[in-house]
């Protein structure tokens, strides 16, 4: 019979005997899920039973007073008094209450634990600690590995992430899984820099620890690291053990990811070991690769070979744009220069020079500028290309001299070794006189000396180089308006993700002393590049700035979040964004502010039209822009559905910018698209060739259209926007910086080439060990047609004058009609004559031991095994998915959501030396059969470098009759 009061046993604890007491313990610990009410009214005398330090039961009372609490609600106390209750606490136990509080505990013991890495001095519960390791050794048995790694991870404990993976190190292929999911989880998740570093340096001495160590997931953690060092030592080893190819695969993957200022002290350290001068020939292989050479030749030809502009949409908006308006030249600049962006074909500027010749004061300078786009890559040609409009070239206008020297930066973005000395060498000799006076000549030094300090921090990203941060900052300091907004951004691209304390404070204390809005600007942008990455590291400044009275330091402060925190999704950057953008007094700080949050959401992009589909509603047009561009910059490439529609009221915006903004993010986000993959896309290419021809659009709307078809078609239809490289996992950091600048066109139109900085070929290159590009073919399992290119814009035909139609008589009508009437009814008489009534039995075809029928009907989804129906543009990879595949070449476009059906034909002579797994790229290729002979695509360095034909032998004829003399 059910208990219906706990009275008797209450009376007991009472009594002075112990035994009795612990009875009565013992009897209400088995009623107190049923009597807790009645229990409760007694917790007092239950808590000072377990202060009694006499008492033997202490734990016990311990237990029943967590449980009191636990039904009460109160569950901080009931936690404490579960782990004052010791063993007593059962966590083996299958009820709600230990669930409840088990659950509670992990989450305490996180907090404590997140906390004592940083500070020593915090002290966690020894039972606190008990309950959480037990609870771990339960996912283990319980082969729930991944839960066990991840609460570890959360938890900061890395003793623990070790001692899992170095368990299961017998099997390898579970162990490289498991390194692999902490691998995902470090980069994505965990927000701590210090306790990131610490588990990356774990997992790279247990990788190194295997037989056969997987060096492609080493070289993702290189790049998180940013440790040249690490990459010294990995290169060692495998040459070493003789594994170029791999060797080769993970220098082409470090220098798609990797920072310029990593490559260049690999490469440095790489030289100065005299270990490798056995194997002197791999070793300046890979210090060629590790220069970025190759790498930009191989892609500068794919863009070449597979160009597939459509100079019809560019000739087009030339006509509407009239050339005189400085702002419509522009346009049509950077359209154009985005349209061929590394294509190395300039043919447009050739034939229109009477258009070219409109370009005055900066449009000249853009222009001229727009060569670096085009040639971006072309290391071998782009000094000489750009040699008649270089400073000393009697090149006449100092806005020609100083895009060049923009546009030579741009040519060697992110591989300045060859032209940094060069473009270093025209900021310190014009420093000197550049904005001194009022002077003509001293006006053109500032502009040179503009495109100069442009062109080395775009040349120079991501070095870290003090001297060049010196140089910049005397020009800096002749505080000119042009050239120090110029050297300010610079300063910053060079100083990129440092972090540097004496830098951030300099720039601060400068741009709180000049006068000039340009150059506290450049210098706000400037330091966030500094911070970039830098997450928690970043928050001081981040501080100082946010709170400021001047508003350009807080829209500075935006920009600073938005890199700091750039793709982890943290949650206290996100709403003080949100706050900011809805409470600032600045316009300029909301809109930069909403923008912001596309880079901090870049990596959960389908979050984001959601999150800002209100604010795109907002009363401020800033807003409004600003949730535009956040969109665009988060689901670039990405061809999001959810993302349109929120940005398609955008475009028919009462005010000019807002629709501006919207057609740029839309194109961002339709970039490669085709009728097939976006069915909407032809629709909206129809209305940006509409908004530019359409007389009453304002100027910034139709500057906004321009830029949109440049960038929708990019690179000859040939690039994307990717701001997380697909290899490695990590964050594409030229490209978020591409686009951190290009944001700033908002203030001065020749930062829009930036740009081109975030474009990224769409294309798998398989090379062999010679560097050489075979010609082999690769599968493709999907329609032909499904990631084809657009069909081109028809030329508008001159219609012919009309004819005059002939006068016809209503009698002769009404004859023509009679005849064509009996006609017809003549022919369906004969026809009739010749059809056999009698229905054809199928005809029977035997094949292959079936009997097939030569005609069947058409067979539903129903009938299809496993089909799925697709939502309208959306396709799916079961259905576009094609058991015969089409077969495509090397070296030829192949789109992100493409990779998923690519495969390299078993048999073939060239195989991947790494697991093909839907990565783009280049592919280092393993040749089967290395005696056979091979036919090769030629780069563009080997179309355009001719090497002289070796002479004959031959003999002089004077020479031998002097000798038979």
């Amino acid at each position: 019979m059910a208990l219906t009061s706990a009275a008797p046993f209450l009376a007991l604890l009472g009594e002075p005997d112990d035994s009795l007491k612990s009875f009565a313990l013992k009897s209400l610990n088995d009623v107190v899920d049923e009597l807790w009410a009645e229990i409760a009214n007694s917790i007092t005398e239950i808590e000072e039973l377990y202060e009694d330090d006499s008492f033997t039961d202490r734990q016990l009372a311990a237990l029943v007073a967590s449980k009191v609490y636990y039904n009460l609600g109160d569950y901080d106390s009931s936690v404490k008094y579960s782990l004052c209750s010791g063993d007593k606490f059962n966590i083996d136990d299958k009820n709600e209450f230990v669930e409840t509080i088990v659950s509670k505990c992990i989450n305490r013991y996180i907090e404590l634990s997140q906390q004592k890495f940083s500070n020593n001095e915090v002290v966690i519960d020894a039972q606190l600690s008990l309950i959480f390791e037990k609870m771990l050794e339960k996912c283990v048995y319980a082969n729930e590995l991944k839960l066990a790694l991840g609460i570890s991870l959360e938890s900061y404990r890395i003793d623990i992430v070790e001692k899992i993976i170095k368990e299961h190190l017998d099997n390898e292929e579970l162990a490289i899984n498991l390194i692999n999911y902490v691998l995902t989880c470090s980069t994505t998740v965990i927000s701590h820099t210090q306790f990131r570093t610490s588990v990356l340096n774990s997992l790279v001495l247990i990788l190194l620890s295997l037989n056969s160590p997987d060096y492609f997931i080493i070289s993702k953690i290189i790049v998180q690291l940013n440790d040249y060092k690490l990459a010294h030592r990995i290169f060692t080893k495998l040459l070493k053990n003789d594994l170029v190819l791999i060797t080769f695969q993970v220098a082409f993957d470090l220098v798609n990811s990797a920072s310029q200022e990593l490559l260049d002290k690999t490469i440095e350290i790489l030289s100065k070991d005299e270990s490798f001068k056995a194997n002197e020939k791999n070793l300046s292989k890979l210090t060629k690769i590790l220069s970025g050479v190759p790498t930009c030749d191989l892609d500068i030809t794919f863009l070449y070979k597979n160009n597939n502009t459509d100079i019809t949409i560019l000739n087009k908006s030339k006509n509407a744009l009239d050339g005189r308006n400085s702002i419509f030249h522009s346009a049509i600049t950077f359209e154009n220069a985005f349209m061929h962006a590394g294509t190395t074909d300039d043919s447009f500027f050739r034939s229109n020079l009477e258009w070219l010749g409109k370009a005055t004061n900066w449009s000249k300078f853009s222009a001229t500028a727009a060569l670096g786009v085009i040639h971006k890559g072309n290391l071998s040609e782009g000094r000489t290309l750009l040699q008649p409009y270089l400073p000393g070239s009697n090149s006449g206008s100092a806005f020609t001299r100083g895009g060049s020297l923009y546009a030579l930066g741009l040519i060697y973005a992110g591989h300045g070794r060859e032209v940094i000395d060069y473009l270093r060498h025209h900021v310190v000799e014009n420093s000197g006189g550049a904005g001194t006076n009022d002077s003509s000549e001293n006006q053109e030094l500032d502009v040179i000396l503009h495109g100069a300090c442009l062109g080395v921090g775009v040349a120079g990203m991501g070095l870290g180089s003090q001297e060049i941060y010196e140089e910049l900052k005397t020009v800096l300091y002749a505080d000119s308006a042009i050239s120090g907004e110029a050297a300010a951004l610079a300063m910053g691209l060079v100083m990129l993700r440092s972090g540097d304390e004496t830098c951030i404070n300099d720039m601060l204390t400068y741009s709180l002393e000049t006068q000039h809005e340009n150059i506290q600007r450049g210098l706000a942008i400037g330091i966030a590049l500094l911070n970039y990455g830098r997450e928690e590291q970043a928050e001081p400044i981040i501080e100082k700035m946010i709170g400021h009275q001047n508003s350009i330091l807080r829209y500075g402060a935006c920009y600073a979040l938005a890199l700091a925190y750039c793709g982890t999704g943290n949650n206290s950057a996100i709403q003080r964004l949100l706050h900011i953008a809805v409470s600032d007094s600045s316009d300029n700080v909301r809109r930069a502010s909403v923008m912001a949050l596309g880079f901090i959401l870049l990596r959960d992009f389908t979050t984001v039209p959601t999150i800002v589909e209100l604010l795109s509603e907002s009363h401020n047009p800033h807003v409004r822009y600003g949730t535009a561009m956040a969109l665009g910059i988060s689901c670039a490439g990405r061809g999001l559905p959810a993302a349109v529609e929120v940005l398609e009221p955008l475009t028919k915006d009462p005010v000019d910018f807002v629709r501006q903004g919207a057609l740029i993010a839309m194109s961002m986000i339709l970039i490669q698209q085709n009728e097939k993959t976006f069915p909407k896309v032809d629709e909206i290419k129809k209305n940006l060739a509409a908004v530019i021809s359409n007389k009453n659009q304002d100027a910034l709307a139709k500057f906004g259209a321009a830029l949109s078809q440049g960038i929708i078609d990019a690179g000859g239809r040939n690039v994307t926007i990717q701001l997380e490289n697909l290899q490695t996992g990590t964050l594409n950091m030229t490209a978020i910086v591409g686009l951190t600048m290009f944001s700033q066109f908002w203030y001065w139109f020749p930062l829009t080439h930036f740009l081109a900085l975030s474009f990224s070929p769409t294309s798998i290159i398989g090379i062999r060990e010679d560097l050489k590009i075979p010609k082999f073919k690769i599968n493709c399992h999907t329609k032909p047609d499904l990631y084809g290119y657009p069909p081109k814009v028809e030329e508008a035909k001159e219609k012919s004058p009309d004819k005059v139609a002939t006068a016809v008589l209503s009698t002769t009508a009404r004859a023509k009609a009679r005849a064509k009437k009996a006609q017809k009814a003549k022919q369906e008489e004969k026809d009739n004559m010749d059809i056999d009534e009698r229905t054809p039995e199928p005809q029977l075809q035997q094949s292959g031991g079936e009997v097939k029928t030569g005609e069947s009907k058409e067979k539903t989804p129903e009938d299809l095994p496993n089909a799925v129906e697709e939502p309208k543009g959306e396709p799916s990879f079961q259905t576009n998915y094609t058991k015969k595949p089409y077969q495509i070449d090397n070296m030829t476009r192949v789109m992100p959501d493409q990779l998923k059906y690519i495969s390299f034909i078993k048999g073939e002579r060239y195989v991947p030396v790494r697991k093909f797994r839907g990565g783009s790229g280049i592919v280092v290729l393993k040749d089967e059969k290395p005696g056979e002979p091979d036919e090769f695509i030629k780069t563009v360095r080997q179309m355009f470098f001719n090497e002289a034909p070796v002479p004959e032998p031959f003999t002089l004829e004077d020479s031998e009759t002097e000798e038979e003399q």
